[in-house]
This record gives structure tokens, C-alpha cells and sequence, in this order.
């Protein structure tokens, strides 16, 4: 089984939305290249993350911060989504 922690980015911190409701959420980090520095210290070698921004203003928003983990971390798998057509 290959388990892949996920990274929700919204207004630049790591988030998790209750319900998919954009309006409720809780913040775990406020840097989400220190939530992969963690992922990948307990041996993650995918991420999959999500730029919440983009996928309500139908483009990437927060693609500076995906490319700073993507450098940051240039052995691990990311799977990417959010503002993407």
C-alpha cells in the first residue's frame, strides 16, 4: 500500500478544510514547505499537494510555494492540484 500525505494550501498556510467548506478550516502550518520537511523526515517520498486558492480562482495562485517544496525536496514524487485547466 503506498500511502501519500497531503498538503492543502490556502492563502499561503497549510490548511484542512471541514467538509470541503472553504469558509471552515483549520491551519496546521503557516509555512507548507515546513509541513513537507516534515512528510518527508517521517519518510515520505510522494506528496500530494493542493493549491485551494487556485481551484476557486481556476488558475494557480500559489505556484511559488509549490515550486519551493518541488526545490526544496527534489527526490520526492509530487502529485499537484488546484487551478489547473
Amino acid at each position: 500500500m503506498l500511502l501519500i500525505p497531503a498538503i492543502d494550501i490556502k492563502a499561503g498556510r497549510c490548511v484542512r478544510l471541514r467538509q470541503g467548506d472553504m469558509a471552515r478550516e483549520t491551519v496546521f502550518d503557516d509555512e507548507p514547505a515546513a509541513a513537507a520537511e516534515r512528510w518527508v523526515n517521517q519518510g515520505a517520498k510522494h506528496l500530494h499537494i493542493v493549491d485551494l486558492d487556485g481551484a476557486t480562482a481556476g488558475r494557480p495562485v500559489n505556484a511559488g510555494l509549490i515550486r519551493e517544496i518541488a526545490e526544496q525536496f527534489p527526490g520526492i514524487r509530487l502529485q499537484v492540484g488546484g487551478g489547473i485547466r
